[in-house]
């Protein structure tokens, strides 16, 4: 059993905020097992890296002990979180939640001990609501309280429309902790106004006010902007593992502790241990192999971890071509290499491979090619594209 010091010292892991933490200090005193809970709205299954970091944290006091409970918001779903939109966001149907939540359900115990987990649907007690059920929750907090929210002030002050039903959606979220009894409370930093929201609830139905853990939004591999799969930069956790090795390679420097922090279970005193030989000069890179290394491991084991490793090695140190190349065949009569480039998602458009001829990005058979017309053939053809991307194409006759 570990002391409430270490245990609290691993739940503070990257926390951008804890509010109520000498609360959480007592019901750890008591040994007591914690209800760990997380809201998901199902209508963005797709997890990826960024998403993780909350669910990393969940894992992490699941290991301590305690039992996360995972809401999925088939009920709140059909409302849409309001949170940072400028307009009211378009309903999803029952069937759209539903199938979205499935989806959520496979990739969470990517993460999370499935055996310490419970899954919940938060219809199974806000469909139950009747109507003066409603009138208690809503007499529970005020008009000016809602309109502190950024997104209500914004779109208020802005006289953009604002449905009342989008003033429930704090209130269902807080309400599910009511009904789960809930110790802690996980969630991006841009939840901050409906976790509140929780621990005033709580107190108004007579239970012990839920400590709210904030995390960080995590930024992308361009180091700017919030990991997003629309924007590109992003770690998705059901791709290869070589594919996960490389583009966590290409962290910014500057975000390598970041990431320690917050989507591994390196023990933050191996963290500071990493942060200070970073500080002493120790080369960003061997750093970065190792944090790419313990990234792959957690969702594809240590195996295929030292796999990744090896090839990247292999290719990006030693220069060497992989032996595992995509390998396509095309006719000596209808051989379009801007087509077969693109086609195989090697590269974007049509523009950007006569860009990357311009600037001598692509190789045939190791040699750099100046224009796209008279390409001498042979039966194999290693094509190299940048750095990283190579395939392979078998001429035939």
């Amino acid at each position: 059993m570990k002391s409430i010091e270490e245990q609290l010292k691993i739940i503070m892991k990257g926390v951008d905020e804890a509010v109520g933490k000498d609360e959480l200090k007592e019901k750890l005193e008591t040994g007591k097992v914690l209800t760990v809970k997380l809201g998901l709205d199902p209508s963005a299954p797709d997890i990826h890296l960024g998403h993780t970091v909350v669910l990393r944290k969940i894992k992490q006091l699941q290991d301590l002990g305690h039992k996360a409970v995972i809401i999925i918001g088939d009920f709140t779903g059909m409302i849409g979180d309001p949170t940072g939109k400028s307009k009211t966001r378009k309903q999803l149907t029952k069937e759209q939640v539903i199938e979205n939540a499935k989806t959520y359900e496979k990739q969470i115990f990517k993460v999370l001990d499935k055996s310490k987990t419970e899954l919940r649907f938060n219809s199974e007690w806000l469909s139950k609501l009747n109507f003066e059920d409603v009138i208690k929750l809503a007499a529970t907090t005020t008009v000016a309280r809602m309109l502190e929210r950024e997104d209500f002030k914004k779109r208020y002050t802005q006289y953009e429309p604002i449905g009342i039903h989008e003033f429930f959606y704090p209130l269902m979220q807080a309400y599910d902790s009511v009904e789960i009894k809930a110790d802690i409370e996980l969630g991006g930093t841009d939840q901050r106004f409906n976790l509140l929201m929780g621990r005033t609830l709580q107190k108004e139905y007579k239970q012990d006010s839920q400590t709210t853990i904030f995390m960080p939004l995590l930024e992308g591999l361009d180091g700017i902007e919030k990991m997003s799969k629309s924007l590109g930069n992003y770690i998705g956790i059901d791709e290869p593992s070589k594919v996960m090795y490389e583009k966590a390679m290409s962290i910014p420097d500057e975000l390598i502790i970041k990431y320690y922090e917050l989507v591994t279970d390196v023990h933050p005193d191996d963290i500071q241990l990493i942060k200070k030989s970073l500080e002493e000069g120790e080369n960003p890179r061997n750093i970065k192999m190792k944090l790419s290394k313990e990234i792959v491991k957690l969702y594809h084991g240590e195996q295929e971890a030292n796999e990744a490793e090896e090839r990247f090695i292999e290719i990006f140190q030693k220069g060497n071509i992989p032996n595992d190349i995509l390998t396509v065949k095309a006719a000596s009569n209808e051989f379009d290499l801007m087509k077969i480039l693109t086609e195989n998602s090697l590269v974007q458009s049509k523009k950007e491979v006569r860009r990357l001829i311009e600037q001598g990005g692509i190789k045939i058979n190791d040699i750099r090619i100046l224009e796209l017309e008279n390409i001498k053939l042979d039966e194999e053809m290693i094509i190299q594209i940048g750095k990283k991307k190579f395939i392979k194409i078998i001429i035939e006759d």
